[in-house]
Parts: structure tokens; sequence; C-alpha cells
């Protein structure tokens, strides 16, 4: 990895660096409508500029309303990361001014953030890490900038308000993380987060949730900070480790040429693989905060804190722990079906068919769960839409393999069946013949026909070569359509081969 040939770099006159990173993500809150105004949040399929109106358009005279669904949501996200929740907390403008912000100035919070002092821990390839979190705060969105080319092939750029208002969550985090693996682990425990609580849709391809880094590096083992870089522009989780792996590379080689680094804001571009300068960077006092006149300091009541707090489901690191430490599935399969929620609905769904079925016949929660992150997830990836399965008809799936009325081999093809067309498992195994044939009476005749049938087989066997008997079994899987029950079929052509010896 980039970060790890920063820190190691050794030689004559070579420093060896440790990078200091620190991850500010900006998501869009689920609520139907912006931040301060009544305009429809929701922008599928909008055209320009169409969700807009005189308060989100920073029209003169207009007035602020605080849309109390946005503050309920960046409260849960607090108590969700463990933060200290403030008692009372103000709103500031944010001044500077740009084509996407039309009145001059942001509403946001400075001093008195929603949410100060949490923390999130996750996984990571050297073990759990946790970041502390600074501050979760609310603010409005900017709107949209395009930079396009007319008909005549000049650079021009339009600006959409639809975006303009919407409200945004900005995250921060202390400088903790030290790689850029560390970084991406920690961008995707958080929109997992976020979107278990149901606080944003986290879709990075949609703009939905914004990634950004501030990195720099130092000699290791020190305790000072060197000249940050903020970077933007990443898109994708893969991004956000390639960007900062390069960036610290970039620091890295800058100051090993005896050269100087300065404060700067550098965009990510995929395609070449490399940062580049975007603008030099702001400070806080370039923003000029004072207090938001059009609106009134908000206070959090204690029961409305609890409330919100007793609305929010199992977090995603504590359902990893309980299907660890209860159900006995291994620390990957945990983490790989909570990280996608249709498959953890599935595998819920699964869990709570088979508690009411008798223990004996109750399949194992391990067995479930391979189905879930195998089959299931195979075909999801492979459709690239909407998959449903049902979880009682994964439980029947999975007892018709364990009794052996169904073949590995054939409860695939059953259950992609299921997936395909909502049909209960056991019509599509009786629609499609697929009963797995296990009895000493049905299978004889088939047996013994492949023995006739294949005398070459037969004396390799003898002779002592056993992969014949794996040839055999395969020819009775053939001659009864996949039905045979591969363990007992391998017992009784033996017990054949050996009564004619």
């Amino acid at each position: 990895m980039a970060e790890a040939a920063a820190q190691a770099r050794t030689g004559p006159g070579a420093v060896a660096w440790e990078a200091v990173i620190g991850i500010e993500v900006h998501a869009q809150l689920r609520t139907a409508s912006k931040m301060f105004c009544p305009c429809p949040a929701d922008l599928r399929d909008a055209g320009p500029n169409s969700h807009t109106c005189p308060v989100c358009l920073g029209m003169p005279g207009t007035l602020p309303v605080i849309n109390r669904r946005a503050v309920e949501l960046v409260l849960a996200t607090g108590l969700a990361i463990e933060a200290e929740m403030a008692a009372v907390t103000r709103w500031d403008r944010k001044n500077y001014f740009y084509p996407d912000l039309p009145k001059g100035y942001q509403i946001s919070q400075y001093d008195l953030p929603l949410a100060v002092r949490g923390r999130l821990t996750f996984d990571t390839n050297d073990g759990p890490f946790t970041v502390r979190i600074r501050r979760a705060h609310l603010e409005e969105d900017t709107a949209r900038l395009q930079h396009t080319t007319d008909e005549v092939g000049r650079r021009i750029s339009l600006v959409d308000f639809n975006r303009s208002g919407l409200p945004l969550m900005e995250i921060v985090t202390e400088p903790d993380i030290r790689t850029a693996e560390q970084a991406r682990r920690y961008a995707e425990e958080l929109r997992l987060l976020l979107r278990t609580i149901g606080a944003s849709d986290a879709e990075m391809e949609n703009g939905q949730m914004r990634v950004e880094a501030n990195v720099s590096i130092r000699p290791a083992g020190s305790d000072g900070f060197g000249v940050r870089t903020e970077v933007k522009n990443m898109n994708s989780f893969r991004a956000v480790e390639r960007a900062i792996g390069h960036e610290i590379e970039r620091q890295a080689a800058v100051l090993d040429a005896g050269g100087t680094l300065v404060q700067e804001t550098r965009g990510w571009d995929d395609a070449r693989n490399e940062t580049y300068v975007m603008r030099s960077k702001e400070d806080s006092e370039d923003y000029r905060y004072f207090p938001e006149p059009d609106l009134p300091p908000l206070r959090t009541d204690p029961a409305w804190l609890e409330a919100i707090r007793s609305g929010l489901p199992e977090l995603p690191s504590a359902r990893r722990a309980r299907y660890v430490a209860a159900l006995g599935l291994t620390s990957y399969d945990a983490g790989v079906i909570v990280a996608e929620p249709a498959a953890g609905a599935l595998f819920e769904d699964a869990l709570s068919a088979a508690a009411a079925l008798l223990a004996e016949r109750r399949p194992a929660p391990k067995a479930l769960a391979n189905w879930v992150t195998g089959e299931y997830l195979r075909i999801a990836k492979q459709r690239g839409d909407g998959v449903h399965a049902s979880g009682g008809e994964l439980v029947r799936l999975v007892s018709m393999v364990g009794e052996g009325r169904l073949s590995g081999t054939n409860a695939k093809e059953v259950f992609a069946r299921h997936v395909e067309t909502g049909q209960q498992v056991e019509g599509i195994v009786s629609g499609m013949g697929l009963t797995q044939i296990s009895d000493t009476a049905s299978l004889t005749a088939a047996i013994d026909e492949v023995i006739a049938g294949n005398p070459a087989a037969v004396a390799d066997y003898r002779a002592g070569k056993e992969q014949a008997i794996r040839f055999l079994v395969g020819q009775v899987m053939k001659a009864t359509r996949g039905q045979a029950n591969a363990a007992v079929a391998q017992r009784l052509v033996r017990e054949r081969l050996e009564e004619g010896a």
C-alpha cells in the first residue's frame, strides 16, 4: 500500500514518514422536504431548478424555518456514535461567495454543534480500530454546478438550484487515522451506520455522501502536525483509499526532495490516479462566522432525546457481535451479512422462521448464513437490482438438503428459481422433479446399468484406481438427472463392485 511505503522509507538521509488523516463526511439526510423550506427533497427525475422557492433561492426578505425531522436524524446519529448531545445549539452564517451559494452565506453550525466527542469502531486488516469523532452538525447544502460546453464548443457552467437547501449533516473526525485503508474502512462503516438508522441513503455515486480527507505527514514518532492538504472529489470507497494513499506518497516525495508543502485543496482524478490543485485552503476565520439572526437557539429536550434513542434499531457493531457470540458465525460471515441490508433482512427473516421449528429440524444458523453470503449475494450481484427471497423458503430449502431430500447442486437451481419467480420451494422441487433419491431400491437399477455400461471403469477400480469410483458415481448422477444422493450412490456403487469382485 502507498501509506506503508511512505511510513517505511529508509536509506541515507531518508525520513520515515507517518500520515495524519482526518475525515469530513457530508451526508444528505433522508427527509421529505428541504432544511429551511417546504420544497421536496427527493430530486430523482427532477428537471433542473424545478424544486426551488424564494427561500432556497436566497431571495431578499425570506425567512428560514427549521426542519424538525432533519434535527432528529442528526441527534439519532449522535446517539449512535456515542456522542455527547448539546443541551442548546445555535445556527451560524458561514460566509463565502461562489455561484452555488445563492445567499452568499450558508446556514450552518460552528461554535455549538448538535453532537460532540463521539466515536466509531470498525475492523481493519490489523484488527479493530476506533476513530474519535469531533462533531456532527447540521447545515444546508449548496446548489450544483455542471461544467460543460455549448453548441460551438465554449466552456460554460450551469447552476442547478434543486440541491440548494437540502438538509446536510457534516461529521468530522479527530486526526486519528494513520493509513488509507483505515480511512476507507471508516467511511464504509459510517455509511452502513447512517443507512441502518435511516439517517441517509448515503449513495456516494449520487452525491448523497461526500468524503473529504485532510492529509498531512510528519516524521514517524513525532507529535507535531505537518502542512495539511484537503482532498476532494472522491466518489467511491476505492477512490478514498487510492486518493489518500497517493497524497501521502506525493507529500513524502516533495519533502524527501527538499521541497515545501503548502496548505491547499486538491481534487482526485480517478482516471489519472493522482491529485491536482484546486485552490488554496481556507481557514475558519476566512468564513467570517457569526450567529444566524433569523433562527433562534435550539434546545434539545431530554425526553425528546430519549424517544429518539429508544427508536434506534440494532446497530451494525452490535449485530455483528451477536452473530458471532450467540450464533457461532465467523467474523467474516457476520461482516458480510451486516454490510448488505438486504442480506441482513433475509438472514433475520430466516432465523425467525427457523425458530418456529422443532430443535431437531431447525437448520443451523451457519448453514443459513452460507446460503445468504453465497448464493443470495451471488444472484444479487449478478442481477444488479432488487432481489427478494423469503426467509421461510430458505429454511425449507436448507432443511431439504440437510434431510437428504434435495442435492446441493439442485438446491442452487431451486433457490435461483425461487428468487426469480417467488414460487415456494416445495412447488419448484415437485414441478421440476428434483426430489433427491436416497433409498437403495430406487438407486440399484440405475447403478447396475452404469456398472454394466462402463466395463473399463469397473476394471480400473478393481485394478486399484480409486478415481474410477468418482467417474461411476458421476454417471449415476447423470442417469438420475442429479437426483441421486451422491453419498448413498457412492456407497452402493462400491458395494456392488465388491460383490462382483
